[in-house]
């Protein structure tokens, strides 16, 4: 067999490869969101019942978050499939980013969240409080536990399939781990306080809430944050770029790498090259090495969807 047609078995088995990746991706992030739905339903009637008749501020917003949680999973069901669609006339470069504008929606959402949850925990500290039930303490506690499954579960599986929907999921659950401990130490000291007698210790459950409200804030100025910069189109980390520069020069025909560009588009990556190769070199020559660039960059990396090379004409100085 030629090497041209070797060449070219391995840049359509390359191709194939990108297509069953989109395929696997897409089921295993309904899973993920799936997951996700079910067990922040369960969450959310658990905290915001308990937090309600156990009279604890802090479990009840708490119970909120995870309700915002279960209409991000739902929005990411229903974005998942236009993400992994593949390039059409309308749009060139793929539907990726549809996975990035849910990201960004859902850390709107929390960041509505988090203006809610404080109000409601400032106003309470002007009012009269009652000791909450020591029942909405342990709903927190097992709130805890099922989030640190969850968040280490989804976010193992969004680095695997470079995934910002499942990531942006996994933040949410991030945000759920330390919110309902805070809610779980707030409902303590407030019974602490009922207990001994100390006015002071019972306002800890509407300071654990503005505390819950502060981290929600935090996760969601990270995901609006990251979302704005794919979709401005910022390069991508300086690390990767090396690495890709490193893979180039390994051709022996790369006289010198005049440029190379790369964006996130979602759950993959667009790769933009520019390279000086000898200018006695013919168009076929200079055709068959971008091709075998543009393949062995792929295979290394299974995030990247496209290789755009430019070759410019090399002269010796």
């Amino acid at each position: 067999m030629s090497s041209d047609k070797i060449k070219k078995l391995i840049f359509q088995e390359v191709s194939r490869g990108v297509e069953m990746n989109n395929s696997i991706r897409e089921s295993i992030a309904k899973k993920v969101a799936w997951i996700s739905v079910w067990s922040n339903i369960a969450l959310t009637l658990g905290k915001v019942i308990v937090g309600w008749i156990g009279n604890s501020d802090a479990v009840f917003a708490d119970g909120i978050h995870s309700a915002a949680d279960v209409f991000a999973s739902i929005i990411v069901l229903l974005v998942i499939r236009v993400a992994n669609k593949p390039a059409d006339d309308d749009h060139p470069y793929g539907h990726g980013k549809a996975e990035v504008i849910v990201s960004g929606i859902v850390g709107i959402i929390l960041l509505l969240v988090s203006f809610y949850v404080v109000f409601e925990g400032v106003v309470g500290l002007f009012h009269p409080v009652e000791s909450p039930n020591i029942l909405a303490m342990w709903i927190a506690v097992i709130s805890y536990i099922a989030k640190v499954l969850l968040y280490r579960y989804s976010l193992n599986v969004a680095k695997q399939h470079h995934s910002k929907a499942i990531e942006a999921i996994a933040f949410d659950h991030k945000a759920d781990i330390v919110a309902s401990i805070a809610a779980a130490i707030g409902v303590l000291l407030s019974i602490i306080g009922d207990k001994m007698d100390v006015q002071l210790l019972l306002y800890g459950d509407k300071i654990a809430s503005i505390f819950v409200a502060y981290l929600i804030f935090n996760i969601a100025r990270q995901m609006m944050g990251e979302s704005f910069q794919i979709l401005m189109e910022g390069n991508i980390d300086e690390e990767l770029l090396k690495e890709l520069e490193e893979s180039i020069y390994e051709f022996e025909d790369v006289k010198r790498i005049d440029r190379v560009r790369a964006r996130e588009h979602g759950h993959y990556i667009l790769v933009d090259v520019r390279i000086s190769i000898d200018h006695f070199k013919t168009i076929k020559e200079g055709h068959d090495l971008g091709r075998e660039i543009k393949a062995t960059l792929m295979k290394k990396h299974d995030n990247i969807q496209e290789v755009l090379i430019h070759l410019n004409p090399y002269y010796p100085d």
